[in-house]
């Protein structure tokens, strides 16, 4: 190897060594021939295959000959043998890199797709914010202030109930919107209603569970795969019939959606919350109270939680999916303090936590308002995109009906009374055409419902951004069937 490169090699890696120690590499050094032709060929082979990508720095070889146990001259002729060949590179002050033109392999190319799907151009499924939306610039802030007035111990083993200072900020912030009544001890941080569903059951609650005839089926087949038998009850104009509930002798747990009926949009009437609660109190029984959106609320008063009329017998299940964003994954259990040892034993130690950081960050979320901020704002924008939407309807389709619309980030395009599966069926795959993602509102009925099939479309008016939302209508207003 000519002196020059080895030169070259140690001159530009003794600044480098001066500022760090260097950086970690694994390489698999075995197979024939000398340990300077087995490092060479581990390394150009890190670097064909695109492990070690062009500009990547490598450790100084004083480092890597100390991390592999082999004599720095052997290091120091590699590297300078791959300098000489082109693959590597070395500056005084840089150190030594991969070339950027020893350029990696072209990875395999996967066999061609027969037919190919294609994405669709507007997205009105149910249950999405506007992601655009996510309030990034104040979500900063209450990071950073959060992270600065963290006591060191929120990096440790944390309580499983989750941090104090989310819990205390919840139970005002609950209170005060919702009705809830509650003290921090018995709010249990979660990563989000199926994860309170699988702390629940089976472990605290054993089924069966009493659901809505009407609801998402992910809930129903995550109930099922943990051995838990769904009973449907019946879903009217006045929400859930829950005078079905005392029929039901083996039932223990009724799961409803009180503030605005999943997908259908009706608020639990007034006389059958009191006729649930009265059930639960009978007979020892638990509701869940899924408040999947009660803070979207546009024509209406507010519903307060299903949880205040009674906090020892309802489970209020609740989580920033709507209002801020699914991504961030925190939810929150509101128990009966009965309840709160045996959920704390389902979830365990250290397993199932979510994020301290997040946490602290929603923590002062809440309490700077910068969350009440964002539900106004989201709010008002949520509420346009409705009356559009009945708008735009009423205008194309007028012997169509928009229900569902007092509240929450959807409404259900409801077919004609005498409307078929067939025709619900024809109106989605018309959707479709136009480069509509939707739902059909059969997709969310019970398998053993016994109330007549209901037939439409589930219209998620959320999940567009604002610039591609006129475009959404226009295409949904294309997919509309024909009037008689």
């Amino acid at each position: 190897m000519p002196e020059s490169w080895v030169n070259q090699v140690d001159r530009a890696e003794r600044a480098d060594l001066a500022e760090s120690p260097g950086t970690d590499l694994h390489l698999d050094l075995t197979g024939p021939g000398s340990r300077r032709a087995v490092l060479i060929r581990a390394l150009r082979d890190a670097v064909r295959t695109g492990r070690l990508a062009p500009g990547t720095r490598l450790p100084p070889y004083r480092s890597l000959a100390a991390d592999l146990g082999i004599a720095r001259n052997t290091v120091a002729d590699a590297y300078a043998e791959l300098v000489a060949e082109g693959w590597l590179s070395a500056r005084q002050g840089s150190g030594t890199r991969v070339a950027h033109r020893a350029e990696p392999l072209a990875p395999a190319r996967a066999p061609a797709r027969r037919a190919p799907a294609s994405r669709p151009t507007y997205n009105l499924l149910q249950g999405q914010p506007d992601a655009a939306a996510f309030p990034r610039t104040a979500w900063l802030a209450a990071a950073r202030r959060a992270l600065s007035a963290a006591p060191n111990d929120a990096f440790g083993p944390g309580d499983p109930r989750g941090r104090p200072e989310l819990r205390r900020a919840l139970t005002d912030y609950l209170a005060r919107t919702r009705g809830v009544r509650t003290d921090p001890e018995r709010i249990v941080i979660c990563s989000g209603f199926s994860h309170a569903l699988r702390l629940l059951f089976p472990a605290v609650l054993p089924g069966p569970l009493a659901v809505e005839s009407y609801g998402l089926p992910f809930h129903h087949a995550l109930l099922t795969t943990a051995g838990v038998r769904t009973q449907p009850i019946n879903v009217d104009q006045l929400g859930a019939d829950t005078s079905e509930l005392v029929a039901l002798a083996d039932i223990r747990a009724s799961l409803l959606t009180p503030a605005h009926q999943f997908p259908t949009g009706v608020p639990l009437h007034p006389g059958r919350r009191a006729e649930a609660i009265n059930w639960a109190r009978a007979n020892g029984s638990y509701l869940l109270e899924d408040d999947y959106d009660g803070e979207f609320r546009y024509d209406r008063k507010p519903v307060g939680a299903l949880q205040g009329l009674d906090p020892e017998h309802v489970i209020h299940l609740g989580s920033v999916s709507k209002s801020l964003s699914p991504a961030l994954r925190l939810g929150w259990m509101v128990l009966p303090d009965r309840l709160v040892d045996a959920v704390l034993e389902a979830k365990g130690e250290r397993e199932a936590w979510a994020g301290v950081t997040d946490q602290l960050t929603l923590a002062d979320f809440i309490v700077s308002g910068a969350y009440d901020r964002h539900i106004r704002r989201m709010r008002q924008r949520y509420r346009r995109r409705r009356d559009q939407l009945v708008d735009a309807v009423t205008a194309q389709a007028p012997h169509l009906t928009v229900t569902g619309i007092a509240a929450g980030l959807h409404a259900v395009l409801q077919l004609p009374d005498d409307a078929t599966s067939s025709d619900e069926q024809a109106a989605l795959r018309a959707a479709r055409w136009q480069g509509l993602a939707l739902d059909a509102l059969s997709g969310y009925r019970h398998p053993a419902a016994t109330m007549p099939p209901r037939h439409g479309l589930v219209i998620g008016y959320a999940t567009p951004s604002e610039h591609a939302y006129p475009g959404a209508l226009a295409a949904l207003c294309r997919a509309l069937p024909p009037g008689a």
